[in-house]
């Protein structure tokens, strides 16, 4: 019973790990599209993307714009940062800009 519960106590620490990137997946999803709707109002992505994030979030994020493209990638929390560059989730949105018709 007692060499059970480091396997217990393991088999914890990777379901929280996973919850935190799926976690991590839907703060992307929400920030690549705040991003999205700020191109299409033709405003700057990147204020709209931090704003849409929680505070630990808007140190973790890498977002790219490529013209009408935007991607959001977030690291999601860990205590082990090969850990958290290994998960990195990543989303994307597309939208068109104001001056197009």
């Amino acid at each position: 019973m007692v060499a059970a519960v480091p396997v217990i106590v393991l088999a914890g620490l990777i379901s929280m790990q996973l919850l935190a990137a799926g976690y991590s997946l839907t703060l992307a999803d929400g920030a690549a599209e705040a991003g999205a709707i700020a191109i299409a109002s033709g405003r700057a992505a990147q204020p709209a993307v931090e704003s849409a994030l929680p505070g630990w979030a808007r140190e973790r994020i890498d977002v790219e714009v490529d013209g009408e493209l935007l991607t959001v990638r977030l690291a999601p929390p860990s205590a082990i940062g090969a850990v958290a560059r290994a998960l990195e989730v990543s989303s994307t949105a597309w939208a068109r800009s104001p001056d197009e018709t």
